[in-house]
């Protein structure tokens, strides 16, 4: 199990997942903050940077905020 903390940054141009050198993780993401459909995409990209499942990706802390901390499941 790990868990990361990921600044969201909704209505971007295109969507990616970065780290910074600092070691926080940045999403910008094409969804806009509505009926959690950025919630959606953040899941679903974070489960392709980590190659898992999206049902091992959990919003732990945050899902209603900018600022998130996911658990990745094993």
């Amino acid at each position: 199990m790990k868990r990361i903390e990921v600044k969201v940054k909704p209505n971007a141009r295109e969507s990616s997942l970065t780290q910074g050198e600092d070691g926080n993780w940045v999403a910008r993401l094409k969804s806009p903050p509505v009926d959690g459909k950025a919630n959606r995409e953040l899941i679903a990209l974070v489960a392709k940077k980590f190659g898992v499942a999206k049902r091992q990706i959990v919003i732990r802390i945050g899902a209603g905020s900018r600022l998130k901390q996911i658990q990745i499941l094993d």
